[in-house]
């Protein structure tokens, strides 16, 4: 997160995209990513390069209504300009909702206390409209919602989610702590929601597919707490489609967040991060 000045503020932007044009959040060469679209249109408006860091990847085709990241930007700028020439410059698909000054150490991966994901199925016919099936799963089905809040009930707690991901991540585990996984509905079927300290890959969309699965009848609903003791003898079902998961909140301390934009004693010389 380097920018070549010789005083910058770091900033926090909560951002808004539709994942179906891009190749995910992470930086790829040929590719349009979300991190390249922030980083090309903030390094234009700082005239100097500039590096977003994001609170976590999403993949390809999924979306985000509350994703934060961080930048560098020459002291010059305030919080409302910043925020009046982005939401004049970004491409449509994709809106900074809210620009902060934050601290100078802000991290939104590493300083994050708990991220809420949304998933939404569409059951109903209406789903499978142009003009829905891009932001859901359109599964055109009806689902038994007492299993899918029944499967959802095995989850809160610290588990072992090696069982409902596409990659371990080595360093780190694979134990999470999730807060809350319940399923409500939305104008066209069911949503599920689930607020957790971290993911393993693809977890999310695991968990879906497979709760679906158990609200099909295509599967016993004892095999979701089998699952996360990680039974030898069973496989998740095929994770849900991406597009119908949205990153919906980060969370963060309340101290990560300057309350007005930094007085000059707050601004600091470039430093990585």
């Amino acid at each position: 997160m380097r920018v070549d000045a010789s005083e910058t503020i770091r900033f926090s932007l909560t951002i808004e995209y539709d994942g179906a044009g891009f190749h995910g959040w992470q930086v790829q060469p040929d590719q349009r990513t979300v991190q390249g679209v922030l980083q090309d249109t903030l390094s234009r408006l700082g005239d100097q390069p500039c590096v977003v860091v994001g609170s976590g990847r999403t993949d390809t085709g999924v979306h985000a209504t509350g994703q934060v990241a961080a930048v560098d930007m020459p002291s010059s700028w305030t919080v409302a300009d910043l925020a009046r020439s982005l939401a004049a410059t970004l491409p449509e698909d994709v809106r900074v909702r809210a620009v902060h000054a934050a601290r100078p150490d802000f991290h939104p991966r590493y300083d994050a206390l708990a991220r809420t994901y949304q998933y939404r199925v569409g059951t109903d016919a209406d789903a499978a409209s142009p003009f829905q099936r891009r932001w859901c799963w359109p599964l055109g089905e009806t689902l038994d919602e007492n299993l899918l809040a029944a499967a959802a009930s095995e989850l809160p707690g610290r588990h072992s989610f090696r069982a409902f991901a596409k990659s371990g991540q080595p360093e780190r585990g694979e134990e999470c702590t999730v807060h809350e996984a319940t399923w409500t509905t939305w104008a066209h079927g069911p949503c599920f929601t689930i607020r957790a300290d971290r993911y393993l890959h693809h977890m999310v969309r695991y968990l879906v597919g497979t709760m679906v699965d158990v609200a099909r009848a295509r599967r016993p609903l004892r095999d979701v707490r089998g699952l996360l003791e990680n039974d030898p003898e069973l496989t998740t079902s095929p994770p849900a489609p991406p597009q119908g998961l949205f990153l919906s909140r980060v969370e963060y301390p309340d101290t990560v967040l300057l309350a007005t934009d930094p007085t000059p004693s707050q601004t600091r010389s470039p430093a990585t991060a």
